[in-house]
């Protein structure tokens, strides 16, 4: 069983797993990558008898040995690590869960979930990954994931999730008239003015990192001060 299966409250559900993008893996490994490549052609070269013999030679032998151990070992853990990175989208929250001895994991919960702010360069686009910004009415909780795999089918699930939890809670109040404006299509639940705050502080940010544009800043502030 996933670590993550682990965390699962009763009745809650997995929607979608994703996890970051190979190039991730090939980025932690490359130390291990490069020493590998250094000790075949150390190898290759005494094979062939082009490096001195006696004890200099007896020395670049167990120089090959420790880069091809050594590299084995980083490239082994390099993959531990980004395996055990999940992302993982169920029908209650958003779940992030990392480390290969000792775990941790940070979750948000759909509820407090205001936007995804989804960023992805050309370079992105072309190999399939993005960064996902997830703004939470909480000063705490997850808020950027990056380089992952299919950004944007993560985001569509998370949304659809959180949507589909928004029904489901709205149905007890069904058939009474604040039951009715709160199932209305489109209605968006009060916001406290600390949790509008906390957010405009995340958007804040994105736009001055450029991952959204002033345009959009206004109008997402102009939305939330409307939920007050």
């Amino acid at each position: 069983m996933a670590y993550v299966d682990s965390l699962l409250a009763t009745g809650e559900q997995i929607v979608r797993r994703e996890r970051q993008h190979w190039f991730v893996l090939v980025s932690h490994a490359r130390w291990g990558i490069l020493g590998i490549l250094i000790g075949i052609v150390l190898g290759t070269l005494r094979l062939a008898g082009s490096l001195p013999a006696g004890g200099f030679g007896d020395l670049l032998g167990i120089v090959t040995l420790v880069l091809l151990g050594g590299g084995a070992l980083r490239i082994l853990w390099s993959y531990l690590v980004w395996q055990n990175n999940a992302f993982v989208v169920t029908t209650r929250r958003v779940i992030v869960t990392g480390g290969v001895v000792n775990r941790r994991a940070t979750d948000s919960s759909l509820e407090k979930i205001n936007d995804a702010v989804l960023s992805q360069s050309l370079f992105g686009r072309i190999f399939g990954f993005g960064d996902l910004d997830v703004l939470t009415a909480s000063e705490a909780g997850i808020e950027r994931l990056r380089m992952l795999t299919d950004a944007t089918g993560f985001k569509r699930a998370m949304l659809d999730a959180k949507h589909a939890l928004e029904r489901e809670l709205a149905r007890p109040a069904e058939g009474t008239e604040a039951g009715a404006a709160g199932s209305a299509p489109g209605a968006a639940r009060a916001m406290t003015s600390e949790e509008v705050m906390a957010t405009l502080t995340r958007l804040a940010e994105l736009r001055d990192r450029g991952a959204i544009s002033p345009q959009e800043y206004e109008a997402k502030k102009e939305e939330l001060l409307g939920r007050l």
